[in-house]
């Protein structure tokens, strides 16, 4: 097998011929009638050259919900997506599929255009995502063999700024580890759009990834009675709120022994800086424009989209279309132009990141 295959999986010769072809330019090709002869594919292979699974419903022998059942079995879940493609979209279906965690359910009669690009989008994630955790990998070995200490503390910051803010606020717990997720996606989006202009190593982006977490730590000098309020803030609690980014980047100048390591000049930056907007009307500075560095902004457009998309004490979750259809229509402010871009050009793909990482919580 080569190195990127699609396995698809579907008792009727028709549907596999269409969706092979619709994959054969870019993909080496795997078939089979019945979830077993699936599972038997798997087996052998060990999936590691497996890109994603096209996987149907009513099928004899093994149908697709019990193929499902025994892939998480073999703990492949993590790195081959599943698509169902059925014409099966009843609510139970559909519920129980994205019950065994399924990327995406696609319904028939397929469209080969519309379903390459759906499947391709979460593959190019899946790879990212990958890509990200080797480096993570890699790099954390080497900095133990270099520095085992210094790595330590610098994760033990982290943790217990990041769990400052959990105790403080139920969902920020959940919510800074989606931002990590959404800020690293963004940038190897805007990498890959214009590499010329936001050439970022992949080192830099865990980096900025990872400082993302810690945006939000001045909110441990917030009262709980502005914090948790259910209701809309007075302009008075508003502007003590604001005050959580100037908060933050002192509580980051108290570590001065990590004023040289890059991921504290960015969480430094984007403590203080996440709340600007691109049209200068955004705090604590009234920044504009590429005065904004480019990860502070990544940064606030992962924080507004998370919470538009997530149950907060004052408001209810709105749908990931509709937040987005927001934010592209400047009611939540104005962000960077190729920013939008990105967002109109990979709804998909954003969505698959901010909730396959919630999966992962």
């Amino acid at each position: 097998m080569t190195e990127y295959t699609i396995l698809i999986v579907d008792d009727v010769k028709l549907n596999r011929a269409i969706l092979a072809e619709t994959f054969r330019k870019d993909y080496a090709i795997l078939e089979a009638a019945n979830g077993q002869e699936a599972l038997d594919i798997l087996k052998s292979s060990g999936g590691s050259s497996i890109s994603a699974i096209l996987l149907d419903i009513v099928m004899p022998v093994m149908d697709g919900f019990q193929f499902l059942e025994e892939f998480g079995s073999l703990g492949l879940g993590d790195d081959i997506p599943v698509f169902l493609i059925t014409a099966d979209a009843s609510d139970d279906s559909m519920r129980r599929g994205y019950d065994f965690g399924v990327m995406d359910i696609i319904e028939k009669p397929i469209v080969p255009y519309f379903v390459k690009r759906r499947v391709e989008s979460v593959i190019e994630l899946f790879r990212a995502r990958k890509t990200l955790g080797d480096k993570v990998r890699s790099q954390g070995l080497q900095l133990v063999e270099k520095d085992r200490e210094i790595l330590e503390l610098n994760n033990a910051i982290i943790e217990t700024l990041s769990a400052a803010i959990e105790f403080r606020n139920g969902e920020s717990g959940d919510h800074v580890k989606r931002i990590r997720h959404l800020t690293g996606g963004l940038l190897l989006m805007l990498r890959d759009k214009n590499p010329d202009r936001y050439g970022f190593t992949d080192e830099e982006i865990i980096n900025i990834s990872m400082a993302a977490i810690m945006h939000d730590v001045g909110k441990i000098a917030i009262s709980d009675s502005i914090l948790n309020k259910p209701g809309r803030l007075t302009d008075e609690e508003f502007e003590i709120m604001k005050t959580h980014t100037v908060k933050g980047s002192e509580i980051l100048e108290l570590i001065p022994q990590h004023h040289d390591k890059p991921i504290y000049k960015y969480a430094l930056d984007i403590c203080l800086h996440h709340h600007e907007r691109w049209d200068g009307r955004g705090y604590p500075d009234g920044l504009k424009g590429d005065e904004i560095t480019i990860w502070s902004q990544v940064v606030s457009l992962a924080d507004v989209l998370d919470a538009l998309t997530h149950e907060r004490v004052y408001k209810k979750a709105i749908p990931f279309d509709e937040s987005v259809d927001m934010i592209l229509d400047g009611k939540c402010g104005v962000f960077n132009p190729e920013l939008m871009e990105i967002l109109k050009e990979n709804r998909c793909g954003i969505s698959d990141i901010l909730f396959s990482a919630e999966k992962s919580l």
